[in-house]
């Protein structure tokens, strides 16, 4: 992160009962910055947004905004504007009316015409400026979802805080709201904390990304970093589509990684100690079909049956099986002309796009093994 802290979470916890939601949550984003907050349901995403907003109060640690310790200060006083997964809407008024009941306030009030100027840009970035005279009650769920949003962005805010705000939106038009979201001059120029399940949105948006298990923030970083180096396999596996291929083995003598079954045996860029339990990581994207070409530097080979094949397009994702276990790959749809089950394969891949990784033990995924 460069720059100061705009808005920060230090050592948060919060319970419910026997459930941990937050556990000693550390996080920072910078002003101005575009955070994305990624992981599964039950991580504690929205616990993490409502603290920040003033709405659930913590059991232990600080939230800042600012610089100034948000303790005590009610969620009005706070100057941050939050888009609810529910909506939140007012059903029986219209999407006018809803834009505008931020811009009513004694804080934000702005005269009838700058509101209504600033409604209408809202309206038609979003998508709905059509929209404005009918009743929130009469809109399809998406339509709701971009009318909530819209009531986030009208008005002015030291910090944006956005709750899956894209989770009801068909693909084609949440493919479009990802680029006007980046595009939107207010967002751009005020600190966002985003949530969200999808690896997808969190790298098309995030500045910076933070994956989050059982209420810790496992890594942050850059989508470089967490794609090129994520720090354990949950890490891994949150990014990619297919995940990424978790090839487990034991670390021989020489340094080469056995299968269980023995079934082959690869060499290791990355040093690790005789009889070390570990898991090769390999991205879909990396392997290729064939053996390795000499004017692509060395690399190793594997063998294997083609199990499946799925049609992504222009690419085809290819499920191979080697040595007793799974591999997924995509390739140009002209490499995969021919290709049925059970006929044999050969697969290369780099030693320079593989990651090493402790095996899982339970509850804790396997660490990144780095040189």
């Amino acid at each position: 992160m460069t720059g100061p802290a705009a808005l920060a979470l230090r050592g948060v916890s919060k319970r419910y009962g026997r459930t941990v939601a937050l556990d000693g949550l550390d996080l920072e984003v910078a002003e101005g910055e575009f955070f994305c907050l990624l992981g599964p349901s039950g991580a504690g995403k929205t616990t993490t947004l409502k603290t920040v907003a003033g709405l659930v109060e913590p059991d232990a640690g600080t939230v800042e905004l600012g610089g100034a310790d948000m303790a005590g200060v009610e969620p009005y006083d706070r100057g941050v504007a939050m888009c609810f997964e529910s909506y939140a809407l007012y059903p029986h008024r219209t999407v006018r009316d809803n834009l505008a009941s931020p811009l009513r306030s004694p804080r934000h009030r702005l005269p009838a015409h700058l509101a209504r100027e600033r409604i209408g840009e809202v309206a038609e970035l979003l998508g709905i400026g059509a929209l404005l005279e009918r009743p929130v009650g009469r809109l399809s769920n998406g339509q709701r979802q971009r009318v909530a949003l819209g009531r986030v962005l009208v008005r002015p805010a030291r910090a944006f805080l956005l709750d899956e705000p894209l989770s009801h939106l068909d693909a084609k038009l949440r493919q479009a709201m990802r680029a006007q979201l980046r595009a939107i001059g207010a967002v751009r120029d005020t600190t966002t904390l985003y949530v969200t399940h999808d690896s997808v949105e969190a790298l098309a948006l995030g500045d910076r990304i933070g994956v989050l298990r059982d209420g810790r923030a496992v890594q942050t970083g850059t989508r470089e970093e967490l794609w090129y180096r994520p720090c354990d396999t949950f890490v891994a596996r949150s990014f990619g589509r297919p995940q990424i291929n978790l090839l487990p083995g034991t670390v021989t003598a020489e340094g080469r990684l056995r299968a269980p079954d023995g079934a082959y045996e690869l060499p290791l860029a990355v040093p690790a100690p005789p009889g070390t339990a570990v898991q090769l990581g390999l991205r879909p994207r990396d392997i290729g079909l064939g053996a390795p070409r000499p004017a692509d530097g060395p690399g190793w080979e594997l063998t294997g049956t083609v199990h499946v094949t799925e049609l992504l397009g222009r690419a085809v994702e290819v499920t191979v099986r080697t040595g007793g276990q799974r591999l997924s790959l995509v390739v140009p749809r002209a490499e995969a002309a021919g290709l049925v089950p059970d006929r044999p394969v050969r697969l290369s891949v780099r030693p320079e796009s593989l990651l090493l990784f402790e095996a899982d033990r339970p509850a804790r995924p396997g660490r990144r093994i780095s040189t």
